[in-house]
């Protein structure tokens, strides 16, 4: 398909996770790899399961379609094993020509593309570089089925599906319009939030917690976790950043036990969360340079929640350098021709995804499988933020009275890395602004 790449440009596809990547810029020359990321080693969320449950079709037809397009002779699911076999998939089934389903351990944090690479190839990635260097693209499994809908549709992006589940009855999986308010998601399905509880947009190590009243969907998010503020993965999240810092400044006794836990340093990679901790807010605001191997930071939080017997984050910690570094636009990149090796110790020091359940309060709140709503919901209004991924906004086209119908196109691409947005539902345009078009059913 000689066209591929515009074609995912001109209908909005990202990826579905993380920080929302442009999909078409991956879509390089030199990969003889395309790594499908199914891992999702959070705990509670089962949307990579469901979409490959109810869905493995049109994720075949979007990954062969990028194999022909950048001649890629073979591709992989990765999966935790006892998910694929709960699915009937067996380790090394061709579902395709060069399509392969691939076992991975069931330990976190799996799902990190870096681990993922050199669990499934074999190869390092050097810090700050792209898995092209490594001759691998990667993509969310959500992303690749978002493909097969533009390969045989030509379906723009204007849903997203979403496991909600937590402290709940039942947990769901759903498909949600983008822009749906999330507090109106939850009042569809009759789930309601405690004041004792938070919603957690993503999973509960590396999710954010939602503001209910503004927050709403976007092309990234995979998950709505209802959770109680008491749990250690909620209760890291809450702390103030100075909280963080005097933590940090006063009870920290340089063990060493972050760095020897980190899955980024097992990868040999010389980012050393001990000495993260060490520095101070002010030497990083005034020395950015001292900081610099924070953006090879993952923000899986092992180092805090697991690693450190004094309750400090380095993660969070880092995080806050991770922003001072984005302001000076300054970031760590390695040589993509030096070498990294994997730690001896690398195997013996993986956290397993039980452990990590237990060691966040939420093993209780894990329900198998969730149930599916394949209708999409049906939202009153929806909010269309112009930026849910990486890059610059998107650019309204319509204006404040203007019907639109599902699927069309309301704000353009800008120039340099963008993609378009599309109208998730049909109806009239009530709002807009450089941030947002709200339209209304």
């Amino acid at each position: 398909m000689s066209d591929l790449k515009q074609l995912l440009k001109d209908n909005g596809v990202v990826g579905a996770g993380g920080a929302g990547f442009p999909s078409y810029c991956k879509l390089a020359e030199g990969a003889d790899t395309l790594l499908i990321n199914a891992v999702e080693c959070e705990p509670l969320l089962y949307t990579s399961y469901t979409l490959m449950q109810n869905r493995i079709r049109d994720i075949v037809i979007g990954m062969r379609a990028v194999m022909e397009y950048a001649h890629i002779p073979a591709g992989y699911i990765a999966v935790k094993g006892y998910r694929a076999e709960k699915l009937g998939f067996a380790d090394g089934q061709e579902l395709a020509e060069g399509v392969f389903i691939k076992y991975v351990p069931n330990v976190y944090p799996m799902g990190d593309e870096i681990n993922l690479i050199y669990t499934v190839t074999g190869r390092v990635v050097a810090p700050g570089q792209l898995p092209i260097t490594q001759k691998v693209i990667v993509f969310n499994i959500e992303t690749m089925h978002n493909i097969g809908l533009v390969v045989q549709y030509g379906q723009p992006v204007t849903k997203t599906y979403l496991t909600v589940s937590g402290d709940i009855p039942e947990a769901f999986c759903v498909k949600v319009p983008l822009g749906m308010k999330i507090a109106e998601v939850l009042e569809i399905l009759k789930v309601k939030v405690p004041d004792t509880h938070v919603v957690i947009d993503g999973g509960p190590s590396m999710g954010t917690i939602v503001n209910l009243s503004t927050d709403v969907v976007k092309k990234p998010c995979s998950g709505l976790l209802i959770l109680p503020k008491t749990i250690p993965a909620v209760r890291n999240k809450l702390r103030t950043i100075e909280e963080n810092f005097r933590m940090a400044a006063s009870v920290c006794c340089q063990c060493t036990r972050c760095t020897d836990m980190c899955p980024r340093h097992l990868l040999g990679y010389p980012l050393e969360p001990h000495k993260m901790v060490r520095s101070t807010l002010s030497a990083a605001q005034a020395d950015p340079e001292l900081i610099k191997t924070a953006t090879m930071c993952c923000g899986c939080d092992i180092c805090g929640t697991l690693a450190c017997c004094q309750e400090i984050s380095p993660m969070q910690i880092i995080k806050q350098y991770k922003g001072i570094l984005a302001k000076n636009k300054m970031k760590y990149v390695a040589d993509p021709t030096e070498q990294f090796t994997a730690s001896t110790e690398r195997e013996y020091r993986m956290v397993s995804a039980g452990k990590w359940k237990e060691v966040l309060g939420v093993a209780q709140y894990d329900k198998f499988p969730p149930i599916y709503i394949d209708e999409k919901l049906k939202a009153k209004e929806v909010y269309v933020p112009m930026v849910q991924h990486i890059g610059a906004p998107a650019i309204p086209i319509v204006k404040v009275g203007d019907e639109v119908k599902e699927n069309d196109m309301i704000a353009k691409a800008a120039e340099g890395l963008s993609v378009p947005n599309f109208a998730p539902i049909t109806g009239r345009v009530t709002y807009v602004d450089d941030k947002t078009i709200v339209i209304r059913a």
